[in-house]
C-alpha cells in the first residue's frame, strides 16, 4: 500500500486533516428522525480533575449505561493523551473512545511531523477541533464531553480545560467534574479543595467527589468491593501520566467506608 501524496496542498502536521483527505473520516451516525425512537447508547458518566502541588488528578467512575441498564461495569474512562497530559471522557462511550484514539495518534502524529511537542495549550486546542468535528454526531444524541488536563512544563505546573458540545475550550483553575454526576462532584470538590494539595490529599478529595456523586447520581458507578471494581485514578506531574495502583485505591476507598460508617452514615 503506497502513502497518499499532497504536492500542492499538504495537511501538514494534522492528522484529523489527514483523514478528511483520504476518506478515512469515520461516518456521522443517524439519529432517530421522522418518529422514530432514537437508538440506545452507551454512555459513560462522572470523571473529575483536580489541580494539586505536583500537578494534577484524574479521575472517573467505571460505570458505563443504556438507558436504564447498566451496559458496562468497568468501563475505562480515564486515558494519557501523551506522556504529560490525559483526557476523562463523559457522553457517548463509542464516539468518546474514537476521539481517545484519533487525538493520541495526532500528538504522536504532530511531534514526528514537526520534530518538537505541543504545546499544552495547543494540544487543548486539537481537542477541541476534534470536539466541534463531532457536533453533527451530538445532535443526532452521540454527545462527547471530555475533560482534558496536564503537567505544562513551561510554566511548571498542572493546568485543567473543558470543553463544551459545540468545542468551545475553557480553562479551569482549581478542578473540575463533569458527567450525569458532575455537579455533586464538583460539590464536594469544592468544600475541600485547598491551594498546593499533596498528592495523598487531592487523591483523597477525588475519591470522596465520585463516592458523593456515585450517593446521589444512579448513573455513576461507586466501588464495588464484591467484584474488586473501583474508579480510576491518575496522577500527571514533570514526572508524566501516571495510573495509582489499584491497591491503592481499594484501601482508599475501604477508609472512606470505614469512616462513613463510624460517622453513622452506612455506604
Amino acid at each position: 500500500m503506497s502513502l497518499p501524496l499532497f504536492p500542492m496542498n499538504d495537511p501538514g502536521p494534522s492528522f484529523s486533516e489527514l483523514l478528511r483527505r483520504v476518506g478515512g473520516e469515520p461516518p456521522v451516525p443517524e439519529g432517530g428522525g421522522g418518529g422514530e425512537s432514537a437508538p440506545q447508547v452507551t454512555h459513560g458518566t462522572t470523571v473529575v480533575a483536580i489541580r494539586y502541588a505536583d500537578g494534577v488528578v484524574m479521575a472517573g467512575d467505571r460505570r458505563a449505561t443504556e438507558g436504564y441498564s447498566i451496559a458496562h461495569r468497568a468501563i475505562e474512562k480515564v486515558f494519557p493523551a501523551d506522556r504529560h497530559s490525559g483526557v476523562s471522557i463523559a457522553g457517548a462511550a463509542g464516539p468518546a473512545m474514537e476521539m481517545v484514539r484519533l487525538f493520541q495518534t495526532q500528538l504522536e502524529h504532530y511531534e514526528k511531523v514537526e520534530g518538537s511537542l505541543l504545546s499544552l495549550e495547543g494540544k487543548a486546542n486539537q481537542l477541541s477541533q476534534m470536539v466541534r468535528n463531532n457536533l453533527p454526531a451530538a445532535m443526532q444524541g452521540f454527545v462527547v464531553v471530555p475533560i482534558f488536563a496536564g503537567y505544562d512544563l513551561r510554566r511548571r505546573m498542572g493546568r485543567i480545560f473543558k470543553y463544551d458540545v459545540t468545542g468551545g475550550r475553557y480553562e479551569e483553575a482549581d478542578f473540575h467534574s463533569t458527567g450525569s454526576g458532575g455537579r455533586d462532584a464538583r460539590t464536594t470538590i469544592k468544600l475541600g479543595w485547598k491551594e498546593a494539595l499533596d498528592r495523598a490529599a487531592a487523591i483523597e478529595l477525588a475519591i470522596d467527589s465520585l463516592y458523593e456523586a456515585a450517593d446521589e447520581d444512579t448513573a455513576t458507578g461507586g466501588p464495588d468491593p464484591v467484584r474488586g471494581i473501583y474508579p480510576t485514578v491518575a496522577t500527571i506531574t514533570e514526572q508524566g501520566f501516571e495510573r495509582v495502583g489499584g491497591d491503592e485505591v481499594e484501601e482508599r476507598f475501604q477508609a472512606l467506608i470505614r469512616r462513613k460508617t463510624e460517622a453513622g452514615h452506612p455506604a
